[in-house]
């Protein structure tokens, strides 16, 4: 089950590089929780979608260095490049925790950190 749940977080990390949230959401449970930890718990699909459709407006890049899986658990450890609020490249070190359900990634708490570009 491991190496299955990790498989399925490098296909939704590949929807969201391609700007395809909704491919992103079908490896999801309905009830997935999104907490980044600091900031804000997105409860649900559509709480997701609705802060995917701004913060991933235009499709982040992602560098993942490594994954490990244990149980229903995945962590991927990597950096993430998005557009700041002035359409700059920011630069983030993170730490995403996802637990899984029946093959689904139900529940991630993402530590993320800005770094210089």
């Amino acid at each position: 089950m491991p190496d299955r749940n990790k498989a399925v977080l490098e296909q939704a990390n590949a929807a969201i590089a391609q700007g395809d949230i909704e491919g992103f959401l079908a490896h999801c449970t309905d009830d997935i929780q999104w907490t980044t930890v600091g900031e804000s718990t997105l409860d649900g699909k559509a709480a997701v979608r609705a802060w995917m459709a701004d913060a991933y407006a235009r499709p982040p890049v992602f560098e993942v260095h490594r994954l490990v899986a244990e149980d229903d658990t995945v962590v991927a450890l990597g950096e993430i490049t998005l557009p700041d609020r002035q359409g700059a490249p920011a630069r983030h070190a993170y730490a995403d925790v996802w637990r899984f359900r029946d093959g689904r990634m139900t529940e991630l708490q993402a530590f993320v950190v800005g770094q210089p570009v």
